[in-house]
């Protein structure tokens, strides 16, 4: 079906081999040697700061997703169950990655679950997020069959290879719970404490952005967080961008992304506060197409959070500006760190970025990134007698991810 003109790398790994090199184990301990050091949050060079993210009740009817949890795990073989339910503290939270290695997958399958199975899994998902939200994650997993498709390979890449894990019990009272869609493009991880939810981290990405043929032809993604950023870093005046801009040359990925769960990042750029009136309905709009990748009532109490720290909250820019060109766009403040990016070809083979594979991710910085915080609070409040912390995996790290 490679009707394009364009050139693919060679074969995508996305199976398991049936021989381990020592390349390959070394590939994966890595990554496990990662998610084994301690916990301690994306921060700038002061380190944590502390007292950001305050248990309280929002309000929000969380029964319909423990419900559709529940629901999951009862329809699930043992074997499944065994595989597909982890305690709250299990380190496999920090295992996603979003290159289309198999390494460290753990879950269930949704390629290997009947229509039903896949559907109460979906539903899971679909309770915790808005319908653009949930729509948004459906369309990257099919663009994952896209590629597939483009390249011959649907056995290798298509939108059922996710693997689907629930943390804790969601049938269990008002205890923390959570779960995590992880696979090519699409890392996801939701943490209920209450009735409190945290969505972080959130990978999404594509390579290709836009089907134009197969099964899935017309699906076209992240157009406005595109849009958005270049219409707002072309309003900011010549002042504005002397701020704005911190480079030129594009990284070679996202700061903050898989296995970089501690990373040191300083604030840089324009200040929200200093974005005059149009400009910061952007900056608002902008923010609120990454938060409001959750259901409505989560999604406004966390962009309350985030707008009343303007004054605190910085917009950086990498790239020429140009009304074609590739760049990088970066929100920061001590409560939310959202990153965009053009990227070279992984699965096309250009080394210079383009506007056909992106990648986004957001994070909760400060230590809350899968509700650790929360959950630290949530522990000391009901389980500091003979419990520890109950959420052990959160004090392990991770570093730079390497998708080859």
């Amino acid at each position: 079906m490679n009707t394009d003109g364009l050139r693919y790398r060679p074969k995508a790994p996305t199976r398991k081999p049936e021989v381990w090199t020592p390349d390959l184990l070394e590939r994966v301990e890595w990554r496990r040697r990662a998610a084994d050091e301690p916990f301690r949050g994306v921060a700038d060079v002061s380190g944590v700061r502390p007292g950001l993210f305050p248990l309280h009740t929002t309000g929000v009817d969380v029964s319909g997703v423990r419900r559709a949890g529940g629901d999951y795990l009862a329809a699930l073989k043992p074997d499944q169950l065994a595989e597909g339910r982890r305690p709250m503290d299990d380190v496999t939270w920090r295992h996603w990655a979003n290159g289309a290695r198999y390494f460290l997958r753990h879950g269930v399958c949704l390629e290997e679950l009947d229509d039903q199975g896949r559907r109460l899994a979906l539903d899971v998902i679909r309770f915790s997020l808005s319908d653009s939200g949930f729509a948004q994650v459906l369309d990257l997993m099919h663009l994952n069959l896209t590629i597939g498709e483009l390249r011959g390979e649907e056995d290798l890449l298509n939108e059922w290879l996710y693997w689907f894990t629930v943390y804790g019990d969601p049938g269990k009272g008002s205890e923390p719970w959570g779960w995590q869609l992880d696979g090519h493009h699409v890392n996801v991880n939701c943490a209920f404490v209450g009735d409190q939810m945290v969505l972080t981290p959130t990978f999404l990405g594509a390579e290709p952005v836009h089907a134009t043929s197969g099964k899935y032809a017309g699906t076209h993604v992240f157009r406005r967080e595109e849009t958005i950023g270049q219409e707002l870093f072309d309003s900011l005046t010549g002042r504005q961008r002397e701020q704005a801009v911190t480079g030129e040359v594009l990284p070679p990925d996202l700061f903050v992304g898989a296995f970089r769960d501690n990373y040191e990042l300083n604030y840089q750029g324009l200040l929200f506060s200093d974005l005059n009136g149009r400009q910061a309905e952007l900056a608002a709009e902008m923010v609120g197409l990454y938060v409001g990748r959750a259901g409505s009532g989560h999604a406004r109490g966390r962009m309350e959070e985030v707008l009343a720290r303007r004054e605190e909250t910085y917009f950086s820019w990498i790239g020429d500006g140009g009304p074609d060109s590739a760049f990088y766009y970066r929100v920061h403040s001590p409560v939310i760190l959202i990153e965009f990016e053009h990227q070279a070809g992984v699965m096309f083979d250009n080394d210079v970025p383009t506007r056909r594979h992106i990648h986004t991710v957001v994070r909760t910085p400060n230590g809350n990134d899968y509700g650790a915080d929360l959950l630290r609070q949530h522990h000391e409040r009901h389980h500091r007698h003979g419990h520890g912390d109950g959420h052990g995996q959160q004090d392990r790290h991770g570093t730079e991810a390497d998708q080859t």
